[in-house]
């Protein structure tokens, strides 16, 4: 059942050494925080599975290059809305039934940030919408940690029952 967590770690063992690797987690994480495609899953599961005792501190990078890439999603939903107003010279109209559902549960709904092709959508129309920044954030984080400390928790029970 460990046998393609084990050949996914071999294979990027090379560049996600002790020393190297925490960088790679965090860049991998702040890359697909970002519209940018990537798996932040696979690496830090290599990372784990190649390095048990760097888990909790490969938690905190993916969860920092996912909180960072997250606000620069966030700000560039901002910008997008801005240069649009600038360019239209109109105002968004903001009636349109998915934008009042948004605006209607607020920033709490960002902790589904983390569903797969959806969760980039959502933290761009927060940051087109001008929810508040950091409620917004703290939501989003929330949402990552979630996913990010279940899936060490289920690489270490694979790895004490494997």
């Amino acid at each position: 059942m460990l046998e393609w967590l084990q050949t996914a770690s071999a294979w990027m063992q090379g560049w996600l050494s002790p020393n190297a690797g925490l960088a790679g987690v965090f860049v991998s994480a702040l890359l697909s925080a970002t519209v940018l495609p990537g798996s932040t899953e696979m690496v830090l599961t290599a990372k784990i599975v190649a390095y048990p005792a760097l888990a909790w501190h490969a938690f905190g990078m993916a969860l920092l290059g996912s909180g960072v890439g997250c606000a620069l999603n966030f700000g560039m939903g901002q910008a997008a809305r801005n240069g649009w107003e600038r360019f239209k010279h109109v105002q968004v109209d903001e009636e349109h039934s998915r934008v009042a559902r948004l605006r209607r549960f607020g920033p709490p709904v960002l902790v589904l940030s983390v569903v797969p092709l959806v969760g980039d959508a959502l933290v761009l129309a927060a940051g087109w919408l001008k929810m508040p920044f950091w409620h917004s954030l703290f939501w989003i984080v929330l949402g990552k940690a979630t996913r990010y400390l279940l899936l060490i928790l289920g690489l270490k029970g694979l790895h004490a029952f494997g």
